[in-house]
């Protein structure tokens, strides 16, 4: 957890320039398109490329590539480009399913194709043009012609044609001025959400702190959305890189370029046009988002310090007598024995008395997660390794298991990629569910981090590890370097941890060896995806309830089986800053459900601090409050002025719960992430391009965290239209323009506002989901500030969630749809209904319907359920519940504005109903 820290804090604070840089020299002079076939089998494009003129740098390029392209859905083309003579390294089709290219022709069995003369190759979105020497190629918008990716070359451009050598791959594309990009991670990124030009891009996976700024962090995710306005229309589109080998990506503003140091070109291109659809596109290529238990949506407590089980029965009694929201308590490894997984120190954590306190919790409704590493301990008492040894499932060097230390000491390391190392691990969670009934599983270290590097032996001269030893983080072992092949020393040395460090450092060796003889070179960055796999499948199987996996190492569909934290962050304010940024980046890779440690990890946060992050935190898609064990205690109930912001805060997450939910099942359904950059709603609102101090949890409701020391108003923008403090209605932000309005924020308060034209579902909130999610619903309409003609909708969905899958199947979930209008004086609220019988038998309740927005006061009350009209309204009420004051006007009116309730319902939430009624309007 603490590796690489000095080092790569002075990187951070720039004491130590990172050597990344493009360099001039002529690395290669590209090819030649020889030929070009329709695919005979398949369809698509097939070409072969001759190499124009080689070079030394770098090694002996490749002489003859095979081209294929393919529009594999109306929205995605595939352009793959790879050794036409003998197959290369790709990601591996079984671990993460897609199409797969004709197989490479045996020149003695070659069946022609006709040949393909056009310059152009179209689909319905997108078109694949190209020259042919040297070969280049582009890809354009059908639509308008609009260019999207072009790799040929001229002259003056600062970056070479196609190179293709075995350890190196080159390839760029021009970008116009008016592009914004986003993704390409994981790394900390101070300058926000938006890509900055001649900012460092390296990819693979590391274990090095989130502390540290433009670095290679724990995950690989190869994808950039570009973002496009040019003459006030808006389109965006996204571009894959299908490549799991280290890479630097340089960024000039004018253009783009990789270089890659194995695998091959394998490109997917994702028309959009809008945001949600480039992520709709990729979601639907690399995995849907998994679906999460509505648990996972409440407050998590954790810390890496939690030294016995009364520390942690205390801990849940503080949460409890604060009155603050408390659904899932973890443990670091401190209910190891001897921090061996699947372990339990029979002196910290008595099985018996462990037994008993989750009897304690699970009946209250709670969860309980640990963590996991991949580390096995080479133990010859311990039966997980012992196991694994007869399996034959370790990863290997020279032919013997690869040795390694992390925390245990001198561990192993399970190979994923192998069927049987699979096997093994689902064997060995079911074992230790059964001696400990946990609820989800936190994968850690699986970058994978080592804390020795090259080819290690167990000492003969001292104990590793060492007893009571205060870094164990150092390496006992006894270790050589190895630098004598060529994956341990490649040619081209990417940014790796933004020092150019060799590959193998504090990881596995390059040239160690899984299942099969895949290179660690080649499959390194895929080993928390590999495990992510193997845990989500681990834990379906245990009792088929929808699992629970929280992984720090992420690759491309990750998000299909895992949750994902950002790592081990600071308390300062700039990390607070610094989370917002990474989060949403994470959206956009696939993986929706992701948060920050709040209030920092290491080391002490200040109070201040802790109030202005669990503000913020709260409305984080994962919400955890983590920290180090060299830490001070920093439960949210440490401090009364942060359990007051908590019990605010987390108050209205809880309320917002149905909302938060509908937004994972849509997450899960169409990919669209729980938070959002601004722009993925207001794609035309240019000022939201580079905000990285606000964002959405949905299209709707905006978040605008303090985050400056000593704050006590925070400047916020907000797109044309009325926005409503969903802390008090009865303010709102009419705003016009992009220009800033300053909102007050006392230490215990985050502005948090909603959207016109929504209809946001609530409940009454509580201290635990399992009670929130039982309590009747408000729907919470808003219309424009002081509407006459207007629409507004939302919804809600809701199931037992539980099930593996999180669809609609009748008797197991319900999706209802809401709207409003208003036309002249008419109110009217209504409802359509999918799959009634769950929601129904849940017996789940609207009580009340407020809308905002409105002239003058409710009467003459209409009301329909399931078509039936309803004649007895005795129980129904208006309340003008307060109007909109002019101080509490954020913009200019002269007019006034009303706050309706409509109380004393009992309406099903599975059953259709419509609501009407007239507005008097007051003199």
């Amino acid at each position: 957890m603490l590796l690489l820290f000095v080092v790569l804090l002075l990187v951070s604070k720039g004491f130590i320039q990172p050597c990344l840089s493009v360099s001039s020299q002529n690395i290669g002079y590209g090819y030649r398109l020889v030929s070009l076939e329709e695919n005979p089998d398949g369809g698509g494009l097939i070409g072969h490329l001759l190499l124009k003129k080689g070079t030394s740098t770098y090694g002996p390029d490749i002489p003859h590539l095979r081209l294929f392209v393919k529009h594999e859905t109306r929205n995605r083309l595939r352009v793959h480009i790879t050794d036409a003579e003998n197959e290369r390294w790709e990601v591996p089709y079984n671990l993460l399913p897609r199409e797969e290219p004709p197989p490479l022709e045996i020149p003695s069995q070659k069946t022609s194709g006709f040949p393909f003369t056009a310059s152009e190759f179209s689909g319905e979105e997108l078109v694949f043009s190209y020259i042919s020497d040297p070969f280049g190629f582009a890809v354009n918008r059908r639509s308008n012609g609009e260019t999207l990716f072009n790799s040929t070359t001229e002259a003056e451009d600062p970056y070479a044609s196609l190179v293709f050598k075995d350890q190196y791959l080159e390839i760029s594309t021009s970008l116009p001025k008016y592009s914004s990009l986003y993704g390409l991670g994981e790394n900390t990124q101070p300058g926000g959400i938006q890509l900055q030009p001649n900012d460092p891009y390296t990819l693979y996976t590391t274990d090095v702190s989130a502390i540290n700024l433009n670095t290679d962090l724990y995950g690989s995710h190869p994808v950039y959305m570009d973002l496009r306005n040019r003459n006030g229309e808006t389109a965006a589109h996204a571009v894959l890189l299908l490549n799991s080998n280290g890479m630097d990506v340089f960024y000039r503003g004018s253009s783009l370029t990789y270089k890659i140091i194995g695998g091959i070109f394998d490109f997917y291109f994702l028309s959009g046009p809008m945001p949600l659809d480039v992520i709709d596109q990729y979601t639907s290529l690399i995995g849907r988002p998994a679906p999460m238990p509505y648990w996972a949506l409440g407050f998590h407590q954790c810390r890496w310090g939690y030294h016995n089980l009364s520390v942690v029965e205390g801990v849940v009694e503080g949460y409890n007598n604060a009155q603050i929201p408390l659904d899932v308590m973890w443990t670091d490894d401190d209910h190891m024995d001897a921090r061996k997984d699947f372990t339990l120190s029979p002196v910290n954590f008595p099985r018996p008395k462990l037994l008993a306190f989750l009897d304690k919790i699970h009946s209250r409704g709670m969860k309980y997660v640990v963590i996991v590493d991949p580390g096995i301990n080479v133990n010859l008492t311990y039966g997980v390794y012992l196991r694994g040894m007869a399996q034959d499932i370790f990863i290997k060097y020279e032919g013997e298991p690869y040795l390694a230390q992390v925390w245990p000491g001198p561990v192993y390391f399970p190979d994923f990629l192998n069927p049987s190392g699979v096997s093994w691990w689902v064997d060995e969670i079911a074992r230790f569910h059964k001696l400990v009934p946990v609820d989800g599983l936190w994968i850690d270290m699986n970058e994978i981090s080592n804390f020795c590097t090259g080819k290690c032996k167990i000492p003969t001269t001292h104990s590793c590890p060492i007893p009571n030893n205060p870094t164990p983080w150092v390496c006992c072992l006894d270790c050589v370097n190895i630098t004598k092949t060529r994956w341990d020393d490649p040619p081209y040395k990417i940014n790796a941890s933004g020092i150019q460090a060799p590959l193998g450092f504090k990881t596995i060796a390059p040239s160690a060896v899984h299942y099969n003889g895949v290179m660690e070179y080649n499959a390194h960055s895929l080993y928390g995806f590999s495990q992510s796999i193997a845990t989500n499948k681990a834990l379906l199987k245990l009792e088929g309830k929808r699992p629970f996996v929280l992984s720090r190492s992420s690759f491309v569909g990750s998000g299909a089986y895992a949750a994902h934290w950002t790592g081990d962050n600071q308390g300062t304010w700039e990390n607070l800053r610094y989370s917002i940024s990474t989060i949403l980046n994470f959206g956009l890779f696939g993986m929706p459900m992701v948060g920050a440690d709040i209030c920092g990890f290491y080391p002490a946060p200040t109070e201040e601090l802790c109030n202005r992050w669990i503000e913020l935190g709260a409305f984080y898609p994962f919400s955890r409050d983590h920290a180090n064990f060299a830490s001070p205690r920093q439960e949210l109930y440490q401090w009364e002025s942060v359990a007051k912001s908590a019990r605010n805060a987390l108050g209205l997450r809880y309320k917002l719960l149905p909302y938060l939910y509908t937004l994972s099942y849509e997450a899960h359904i169409y990919g669209a992430p729980l938070a959002r950059p601004v722009f993925f709603s207001f794609p035309n609102f240019t000022a939201s391009y580079g905000l990285s101090t606000q964002f959405l949890l949905g299209s709707s409701v905006m978040v605008s965290p303090v985050l400056k020391q000593g704050a006590t108003s925070v400047d916020a923008i907000f797109p044309p239209g009325t926005w409503y403090n969903l802390f008090d209605t009865t303010k709102a932000v009419i705003s016009k323009d992009d220009k800033y309005v300053t909102l007050n924020a006392p230490l215990n308060e985050i502005n948090v506002h909603l959207y016109q034209n929504t209809i946001l579902p609530l409940q009454r909130g509580g201290v635990l989901t399992k009670e929130a999610r039982t309590t009747p619903f408000t729907l919470l309409v808003a219309f424009p500030f002081s509407a006459t003609h207007s629409d507004a909708k939302g919804k809600v969905y809701v199931d037992d969630d539980e099930r593996p899958e999180m669809k609609l199947v009748d008797g197991e979930a319900t999706y209802v749809e809401f709207y409003a209008s208003i036309e002249g004086k008419t109110v009217k609220v209504w409802s359509e209904v999918g799959m009634e019988k769950f929601s129904l038998d849940e017996k789940l309740l609207i009580e009340k319907i407020t809308v905002l927005g409105l002239e003058g006061i409710g009467g003459g009350m209409e009301m329909e359920v399931d078509g039936e009209r309803v004649s007895d309204l005795s129980g129904v009420h208006f309340t003008d519940a307060s109007s909109v004051d002019l101080d509490k006007l954020d913009g200019r009116t002269n007019r006034k504005s009303m706050m309706i309730d409509v109380t004393g319902l009992a309406l099903p939430l599975g059953k259709k109903f419509s609501l009407s009624w007239n507005m008097n309007i007051k003199v």
